[in-house]
């Protein structure tokens, strides 16, 4: 069983998600504590944009409903931080790495203020909280893949979030940006943020969260990693794929 709402940073209940009526995903119900970490897991369709969309108050929910930090979704959307899938920041566009973590100051002072010490000093704390520090005055667009996602990062935790939503953060990144990703992650739930993660990745979901949302176009299980990621669940949900314990975790083969 879920732990009460009350104690949730983010609960769903018994929640559907809709695009012009038609079902993206539907009967979520489960939530996400304070300090703690809990994985989106489905094969790609699944509905996980989706879900993380009606959290960030993006697209409605059209049966039952999600509450985050005791608000609606849009109430609560300046304490929840977001780091997508990929930015829509030009990479050819001469901004520093410094100018982009700043922009996360911003729903904090609003735009028309300038940034004042204290807010260069969370940009700077977050920058070296993802291990970026030295490349503070470079142009974003001359980063890795994996260093543009870790400033996304640093970005999200330079707002001071009281709840961090990342859409599928480890695609395509090096060993050495997951891993400054993840400390990064580890240290906001210290410091008592909720976190949902969206990810394709099992075994990092098995290893690194607290508990496992398990989707395809409806839940199939929220709870312990132990108790998700079963070959019984995993197979109902990826459609009768098979599954494989080998030596780097579980993998999911047709």
């Amino acid at each position: 069983m879920p732990p009460p709402v009350s104690d949730a940073a983010i609960a769903f209940i018994h929640a559907s998600v809709a695009y012009d009526r038609f079902p993206a995903v539907e009967q979520v119900h489960g939530t996400v504590r304070p300090g703690e970490i809990v994985a989106l897991v489905g094969p790609n369709g699944a509905g996980k944009s989706s879900l993380i969309k009606a959290v960030l108050g993006l697209v409605p929910v059209v049966e039952g409903s999600i509450v985050v930090l005791g608000r609606t979704p849009a109430q609560a959307r300046r304490q929840v931080a977001y780091v997508p899938q990929a930015d829509t920041l030009d990479p050819d566009f001469p901004i520093s790495v410094a100018q982009v973590v700043l922009m996360g100051r911003y729903r904090r002072i609003g735009w028309l203020r300038s940034p004042g010490r204290a807010d260069r000093a969370a940009a700077e704390a977050a920058l070296a909280a993802v291990g970026l520090e030295h490349r503070a005055r470079d142009r974003f667009g001359l980063l890795s893949g994996g260093q543009r996602q870790r400033v996304l990062l640093a970005r999200a935790i330079a707002s001071e979030p009281a709840a961090l939503v990342l859409d599928e953060p480890f695609n395509g990144v090096d060993a050495v940006s997951q891993e400054a990703l993840l400390s990064a992650v580890r240290d906001l739930t210290a410091r008592g943020a909720a976190v949902i993660i969206s990810t394709h990745d099992l075994t990092l979901a098995q290893s690194t969260c607290d508990r496992v949302c398990l989707l395809n176009r409806r839940q199939f299980a929220f709870g312990p990693p132990a108790d998700v990621l079963t070959p019984s669940l995993l197979r109902q949900a990826y459609g009768g794929a098979a599954l494989e314990l080998g030596d780097h975790g579980l993998i999911l083969t047709r």
